[in-house]
């Protein structure tokens, strides 16, 4: 296919499907962190402290971590559209159950329900992504949709504390208005998401008949070429020291992230803010975590170099933290979190583009979930640690270095491992290997 085509083929099927999915990714995340804003008020109202508040935060990732490789194989099988749909249905409505907490076991079990419910939406539209676009678009397209991470902070910041305000109205609580309100239209938008999305290139009715077959075939080409050299079973690709490598890059980014998150209004709130200037607050690192990922995931494609730009990601967010550690206390803290959530979101456009490289078929689908799992550990992890500092120290700056240094382990982890040989294959072909490995 002539570039020029494939270009004009990739931006059309660009803005006809992003919208549907970045939509639901910024539900998907407003959903998982409003907990944070909830805090402000809950936890006194509910008598949950800090290790408890970490505890639940994270918890969410236990369930996760335990259905996310069934539901990204359950999706390979039944299809993306139904699938991804019934994840937005279910966890809505957890996610306004939340509403009915009335202390700590209640917290912790919908905090769990809600991951289980959750699992595979992410690692799904992953998967989802590489059926529709070439290799060469990747990291730019992963860090579009990333970006709906800073995008649902620095919206649910100021939403969640304006929301927060309702208190009183009609007997509820604000944070019980917070989850419901935020709750109930997620469940409504994956009865939309289920009536748009089409699964695959062959199936959509809106791209001209020779376009669909064009595009699927540059698809089912790449994705021959990769199974072609590394095979599509899952259980080879689970033992690939790659795959390992990559969970623990991405464990390492998940807990800075979630880590920094879940506590971040908290940490302004201790700055002597109001709630709605802490809304606000909040809301500046991810508008520069925007920006982040989108230069980044354009500057990886441009220069095809995942390692140096995954790695320098990672630093930026390593740096950030450390010293936001330095200035707890003053806001000059919200300018280094910025700079570490540019690293953080645009980590993550290099770092999905790694993995089609050597996974394929039912490997993709469960190598990509596993890679997930594992690394929303991270959000388990991080937060009950950062809590656990927290409340043993009385400040939330030790917490900050822990979050720094778990960065940095993951800077060195990319160096070693995204190298040069990072596409080779590592198992008999059962198909001609092309001549030219993948760059990375």
């Amino acid at each position: 296919m002539p570039p020029n085509e494939q270009d004009r083929i990739v931006r059309q099927v660009f803005f006809r499907l992003m919208p549907l999915l970045f939509i639901g990714y910024v539900m998907a995340y407003v959903d998982r962190i409003n907990v944070g804003f909830a805090a402000l008020r809950m936890n006194a109202d509910l008598g949950i402290g800090p290790a408890v508040f970490g505890l639940g935060a994270g918890i969410f990732f236990i369930g996760y971590f335990l259905f996310e490789v069934p539901s990204n194989l359950i999706l390979e099988k039944v299809g993306a559209r139904r699938w991804i749909a019934r994840i937005m249905i279910t966890w809505g409505l957890l996610s306004a159950a939340m509403m009915f907490v009335q202390g700590a076991t209640s917290f912790l079990v919908l905090r769990f329900l809600l991951g289980a419910a959750e699992a595979g939406f992410y690692p799904g539209v992953i998967l989802y992504l590489t059926y529709w676009f070439p290799k060469a678009y990747r990291a730019r397209i992963f860090g579009a949709f990333a970006v709906g991470i800073p995008v649902s902070l620095a919206i649910g910041a100021p939403l969640s504390t304006s929301i927060m305000q309702l208190d009183g109205v009609l007997g509820l609580k604000g944070w019980q208005w917070l989850f419901l309100l935020e709750g109930v239209p997620t469940t409504l938008f994956g009865f939309v998401f289920l009536a748009l999305i089409p699964d695959r290139p062959k199936d959509a009715a809106w791209l001209a008949p020779a376009d669909r077959t064009a595009l699927q075939a540059v698809i089912d080409a790449e994705q021959g070429a990769v199974a072609a050299s590394h095979g599509t079973s899952l259980r080879a690709a689970v033992t690939d020291p790659r795959l390992m490598a990559l969970s623990f890059i991405y464990f390492a980014n998940t807990g800075a992230n979630l880590g920094l998150a879940f506590f971040l209004p908290q940490i302004l709130k201790s700055t002597g803010l109001s709630d709605m200037q802490t809304g606000l607050m909040t809301a500046v690192p991810y508008v520069v975590g925007v920006i982040g990922g989108l230069t980044i995931g354009w500057i990886s494609d441009r220069t095809n170099d995942r390692r140096v730009t995954l790695a320098s990601a990672l630093m930026l967010t390593a740096a950030g933290l450390a010293l936001a550690g330095l200035a707890t206390g003053s806001l000059w803290a919200v300018a280094f979190m910025a700079v570490a959530a540019a690293g953080l979101y645009g980590g993550k456009a290099p770092f999905w583009a790694l993995p089609p490289v050597f996974l394929s078929g039912s490997a993709a689908a469960g190598g990509i979930a596993l890679i997930n799992c594992i690394g929303n550990l991270g959000g388990f992890v991080a937060p009950s640690i950062v809590g656990w500092i927290r409340e043993s120290s009385g400040s939330f700056e030790a917490g900050l270095y822990f979050l720094a240094a778990l960065a940095f382990s993951a800077v060195i982890v990319t160096l070693l491992v995204v190298n040069a040989r990072f596409g080779d294959a590592r198992r008999p072909a059962a198909l001609p290997v092309p001549a030219v490995a993948p760059r990375t």
